[in-house]
């Protein structure tokens, strides 16, 4: 199986505190990876190392095939498309703005490549002309997250990584991005997803991640999890996943 992100005992620390304790992850290419867990579990420092913002104290970092930091680096991150948790768009431009702004950043001054990322920009965000004419301050919530979206991804990225894509977000704009992120894989794209929602967990994973304090507790797809921990749900293996009473058993060791 190949790759498209490894991390193999990486640790991170921030002002002498442990962040990441040795966490190993292997996202497959070509799936919709899902990290778990609470608020504050360690979730987006993991997506920050993978894309090279933060330093590992030590451990493996490779993306794309490529080690963090390493010749062909710069190329593996045009390769990836990047939505923070609380990203905003420019609140004084309009949508169209927004949207050809970041066309040319991605194309550094290839002329037709700004046009054909404006123009796939302008379909992802699924926004109305009148929506985009709007300027984004105007904008509802689930329209900035779409038109973030549409940003993030509008060149067309190998791998994209997701961070809370739908916190805060009323059922229908949730939904609408979570088909998206179907689509994306079944385009071929790798997605990662972070979440501290199981049940969304649930509906969208191929494989996921279990993060608390720091450390990764389980990995694998969601039945393996699901049959690890006996459990009816992801929810109910999270939570015994994250019990060590449960979690060194004997008999869900065996398991």
């Amino acid at each position: 199986m190949h790759y498209a992100i490894i991390l193999q005992e990486v640790v991170k620390k921030i002002k002498d505190k442990v962040i990441l304790d040795r966490i190993n992850l292997r996202v497959p290419n070509g799936s919709l990876y899902v990290i778990a867990g609470p608020n504050g579990s360690g979730k987006t420092t993991t997506i920050r190392v993978i894309l090279g913002l933060y330093s590992p104290n030590s451990g493996r970092v490779e993306v794309l095939g490529r080690r963090l930091r390493s010749q062909r680096w710069q190329g593996v991150l045009q390769r990836i498309g990047y939505l923070p948790e609380d990203a905003s768009p420019y609140e004084r431009l309009t949508g169209y703005e927004n949207l050809l702004f970041y066309a040319k950043l991605y194309a550094m001054g290839d002329e037709s490549k700004t046009r054909e990322y404006f123009e796939r920009g302008v379909e992802l965000s699924g926004l109305s002309h009148e929506e985009l004419r709007m300027k984004t301050g105007e904008y509802s919530k689930g329209m900035k997250r779409r038109l973030l979206l549409a940003m993030s991804l509008m060149h067309d990225p190998d791998l994209a990584l997701l961070d809370e894509p739908t916190s805060g977000l009323d059922v229908f704009s949730s939904y609408r991005i979570r088909e998206w992120i179907r689509n994306l894989v079944r385009r071929g794209k790798t997605v990662v997803v972070t979440t501290h929602n199981m049940l969304e967990a649930e509906t969208i994973a191929d494989h996921i991640a279990f993060i608390v304090n720091g450390r990764v507790v389980f990995s694998g797809r969601v039945d393996e999890a699901l049959e690890r921990y006996r459990a009816s749900s992801l929810e109910e293996a999270f939570i015994r996943a994250s019990s060590p009473s449960y979690r060194d058993s004997p008999s869900t060791m065996a398991s």
